[in-house]
C-alpha cells in the first residue's frame, strides 16, 4: 500500500513573494508613520488684514432737486451753450439771485436728470431759468440734446407747478431764428407750467448783450413781484473764485493746456470729443489763392490710429491758442509774473464747476489756452472791472457803458463793439484800470473751439480731414491790427516745426448737412468763396461712387469768387471733375472781373430753366454753403423768383415750396454770419 505525503508545492523560478497589493499597503504605512513621527513645520498664522476705509466710487449727483436742498439754493438756471456765450449768461443770472434775498446756480442739462422738474415746487420761491442758444439749422446745442428729445417725448409730464422763463440766444440770418429757446418756452407752457415773465429774444446779428441786458433789467423786477421780495440794493462786484497760488507743486500735477484730463496731449486715449480732443499731425498746410491781399489756405490733419470717423458734411471742431505776443503784452501791462501756478477756487464747495477753467495752472497757460482774450468783453465784465480804475472819468466811463441807460447802450456799442476793442485795448485805453490779473481771468468767458465744414471725404481719405479756411485780418477805427485767433493760428501750423510735427487738438460734430440716400438723386451745391469747403468733399465721394460702377445722378455746382486769377481755388480739382464728368456741371461766379458785379445768385437766374427741371421733376436737393447774411439770403429770393415765374405761383406761394423743400430734407444749408 502506497504511503500518501503532503508537501509544500515547490515554488517556480521568478514568482514574486509580495503581491502589488502587498507593496501598496506596504507603502502607505511606511507613509503614515513617518508623517505622524517625522518633527513638522507649524503652518505660518495667514496674516490679518486690516480693512481698508475706502471711499466709495464717486457717483454724479444727477438730482438738482437734492442739490439745491442741500445748497439752500431756490433759483436753478439752465444752459443749453454750443460756444460758451448762454453758459455765460446762466452764471450771471445765478450771481444776481444773490441781490435779491434768493441762491441761484447754473446747471448743464445735460448732467442732470431733466424728469425732475415737476419737484421743483419742493423748493419754495424756486425757479427754474432756460437760457438756451440754437445751433446751426435749428438745432438744439450739444448739450441740451437730451433735454430736447425728453420734451417731445413726454406728453403726460405734469409741469404745473413750475415756475418758469426762457430767455434765448440765436441770429437772425439763420431761418429758424431762435428755434430751440421759442420751442422750450411753448413746450413747457404746453406741459402746464407757469411763466412768470416774457421770452427774450437774444439777436447776435444784432447786439445780443444789448439784448440779453435789457431782458434781464425788466425781468428782476418781474420776479421780485412774483415772489414778494425786495432788492438788496448790493451792488457791489460778487466773486465767484478764491485765488490760491502754488509755490511747491510737482510740475506733472500742473495742466499744460489739456482740457479734462492731465497729461491727456501725451497720453492720447479715445473717443475723442470736446473734452479729450485728439491731436492731429498738420500733413499739408498750403495757400490756396495765386494773389491777392488774403490768405486762402488749405490744411490736412492726420486721424490715423485715431478711431476718428466721419462723414462729407460734417464740422471739424479746432481748439485754438491765442498768441503769445498778446497774451506777454496782457502780463507787462499788469505787472505780473505769468509763470505763477495758480488755482482759482469756487467759493460755493457744492458746486458742480470746482474752477473756471482746468486747474491748478498757471497765468501764461490760463490766458493761452483757456480764455478768451480777442473778443470784446461784455458789460459785466466792465461793470466788475470799473472798481479797479484809479480814476474816477474811467470808473464812470465803464459803469456807464454796463448800465441799461440809452447813453451807456450807445457808448459800449461805439466805443467797445464798432472799435473791436479786446481786453488788452481797454487797458491800453485806459490807463488807471488796473485790475488784479485773478479777478481777470475770472471774468474772462472761456476760450471756444472754431468749426469748419470738412472738405474731403471719409471714402476717399478715411485717416485724413481737409480744412479750407480765409486768414481773418483787419484793422480797427482805433488803427490796431486785429487778427483772427483760430485762422492765424493755423495759418502757422507748418507741417514741421524745428523738426517736430505740428499738431491741432480736434474732434468731429456731426452735422445734418448730408448728400442724398440715393446716389442717383441730383444734388445742386452752391458755396462761393470758402464754402465750397464741404462740396469738395461732396464731388469726391460721387467721384468714389461713380468708380465702384454705381449710377451717380446730376451733380452740379455753383461756386463764386472775386477774379479767375487770384482766388479760384480748387480750380485744378474742378476742372479735373468736370472733365471726368463727375461734375455734370461747373458754373462759376467773378464778382470783380468785370464792371458789374456777378454773384452765384445770378447764375442761377441765368440757368433757371434747368434749375427748375432739376428740383421741380427730378427732386434735386439743394446744398447752400457760406455767408448766413447776404448770400443765403440772395439764393433762397432767387429761387423764389424761379418758383414763380416758370412754376406760375405767388411769392407767398413760392415761399412755401421752399419751405417744404427743407422740411423734406432737399434743402439744407451750412452758414454762418
Amino acid at each position: 500500500m502506497d504511503t500518501i505525503t503532503h508537501t509544500e508545492a515547490p515554488v517556480e523560478e521568478g514568482e514574486p513573494y509580495f503581491t502589488s497589493l502587498d507593496l501598496f499597503l506596504f507603502s502607505l504605512i511606511v507613509g503614515i508613520i513617518i508623517y505622524y513621527f517625522m518633527p513638522r513645520k507649524e503652518p505660518e498664522p495667514l496674516p490679518e488684514f486690516k480693512k481698508l476705509d475706502t471711499p466709495p466710487p464717486a457717483t454724479r449727483e444727477t438730482s438738482f432737486i437734492e442739490k439745491m436742498k442741500k445748497t439752500g439754493k431756490n433759483i436753478i438756471v439752465f444752459y443749453g451753450s454750443q460756444t460758451g456765450t448762454a453758459e455765460e449768461f446762466a452764471n450771471r443770472l445765478s450771481k444776481d439771485a444773490q441781490r435779491y434775498g434768493m441762491k441761484g446756480m447754473a446747471a448743464d442739462p445735460e448732467e442732470y436728470d431733466m424728469g425732475e422738474l415737476s419737484r421743483l415746487s419742493e423748493i419754495e420761491n424756486s425757479l427754474a431759468i432756460f437760457c438756451m442758444a440754437t445751433y446751426g439749422e435749428g438745432d438744439p446745442t450739444d448739450n441740451a440734446q437730451d433735454f430736447y428729445d425728453w420734451l417731445q417725448e413726454n406728453d403726460d409730464e405734469d409741469l404745473s407747478k413750475l415756475n418758469y422763463t426762457v430767455f434765448a440766444l440765436g441770429n437772425k440770418t439763420y431761418e429758424h431764428y431762435n428755434a430751440m429757446g421759442k420751442y422750450v418756452d411753448k413746450r413747457l407752457a404746453e406741459l402746464g407750467a407757469t411763466r412768470i415773465f416774457d421770452l427774450g429774444l437774444g439777436d447776435d446779428d444784432g447786439n445780443l448783450e444789448e439784448d440779453f441786458v435789457s431782458w434781464r433789467e425788466q425781468f428782476w423786477p418781474a420776479v421780485c413781484e412774483h415772489f414778494g421780495v425786495e432788492a438788496s440794493g448790493d451792488e457791489s462786484s460778487i466773486r465767484q473764485y478764491e485765488l490760491q497760488e502754488h509755490t511747491d507743486i510737482n510740475m506733472n500735477k500742473v495742466f499744460t493746456g489739456e482740457f479734462s484730463r492731465l497729461k491727456s496731449f501725451e497720453i492720447q486715449k479715445p473717443p475723442f470729443d470736446s473734452k479729450n480732443p485728439f491731436l492731429a499731425p498738420v500733413t499739408v498746410n498750403r495757400k490756396l489763392n495765386k494773389a491777392g491781399d488774403r490768405h486762402l489756405m488749405h490744411l490736412e490733419l492726420d486721424i490715423t490710429g485715431s478711431k476718428i470717423r466721419y462723414e462729407s458734411g460734417d464740422h471739424v471742431a479746432v481748439f485754438p491758442t491765442n498768441d503769445s505776443a498778446l497774451v506777454n503784452k496782457l502780463g507787462q501791462i499788469l505787472g505780473v509774473d505769468l509763470d505763477v501756478v495758480i488755482s482759482l477756487n469756487n467759493l460755493d464747495e457744492e458746486s458742480n464747476k470746482k474752477h473756471p477753467f482746468p486747474c491748478p495752472t498757471s497765468y501764461r497757460t490760463a490766458l493761452t489756452h483757456y480764455l478768451d482774450i480777442t473778443h470784446p468783453p461784455r458789460t459785466n465784465v466792465l461793470y466788475e472791472l470799473a472798481q479797479y480804475a484809479s480814476d474816477p472819468k474811467h470808473q464812470e466811463t465803464l459803469r456807464k457803458m454796463a448800465s441799461s441807460s440809452p447813453e451807456g447802450k450807445a457808448l459800449y456799442q461805439n466805443w467797445v463793439l464798432d472799435a473791436c476793442r479786446n481786453i488788452l485795448a481797454i487797458l491800453e485805453d485806459m490807463p488807471s484800470l488796473r485790475p488784479p490779473i485773478d479777478h481777470l481771468c475770472e471774468l474772462l468767458p472761456r476760450l471756444q473751439a472754431r468749426y469748419y465744414s470738412i472738405a474731403s471725404s471719409s471714402k476717399v481719405h478715411p485717416n485724413s480731414i481737409h480744412i479750407c479756411a480765409v486768414v481773418v485780418e483787419y484793422t480797427t477805427k482805433t488803427g490796431r491790427l486785429n487778427k483772427g485767433v483760430a485762422t492765424n493760428w493755423l495759418k502757422n501750423k507748418l507741417v514741421t516745426d524745428n523738426g517736430h510735427k505740428s499738431t491741432v487738438p480736434m474732434y468731429i460734430r456731426k452735422s445734418q448737412f448730408r448728400l442724398p440716400f440715393k446716389a442717383t438723386s441730383p444734388v445742386i451745391m452752391i458755396g462761393p468763396g470758402t464754402g465750397i469747403a464741404p462740396f469738395m468733399g461732396f464731388i469726391q465721394e460721387r467721384g468714389w461712387l461713380k468708380e465702384q460702377g454705381k449710377e451717380v445722378g446730376e451733380t452740379v455746382l455753383y461756386f463764386g469768387c472775386r477774379h479767375k486769377n487770384e482766388d479760384y481755388i480748387y480750380q485744378e480739382e474742378l476742372e479735373e471733375a468736370e472733365k471726368n464728368n463727375v461734375l455734370t456741371q461747373l458754373n462759376v461766379a467773378f464778382s470783380r472781373d468785370q464792371e458789374h458785379k456777378i454773384y452765384v445768385q445770378h447764375l442761377l437766374k441765368n440757368n433757371k430753366e434747368n434749375i427748375w427741371k432739376l428740383v421741380h421733376s427730378e427732386n434735386a436737393h439743394i446744398y447752400i454753403c457760406g455767408d448766413a447774411r447776404n448770400m443765403a439770403k440772395d439764393v433762397q429770393t432767387a429761387l423764389h423768383e424761379i418758383a414763380e415765374e416758370l412754376g406760375g405761383m405767388t411769392r407767398t406761394q413760392a415761399t412755401d415750396y421752399i419751405k417744404k423743400l427743407m422740411t423734406k430734407g432737399r434743402y439744407s444749408q451750412d452758414v454762418w454770419s
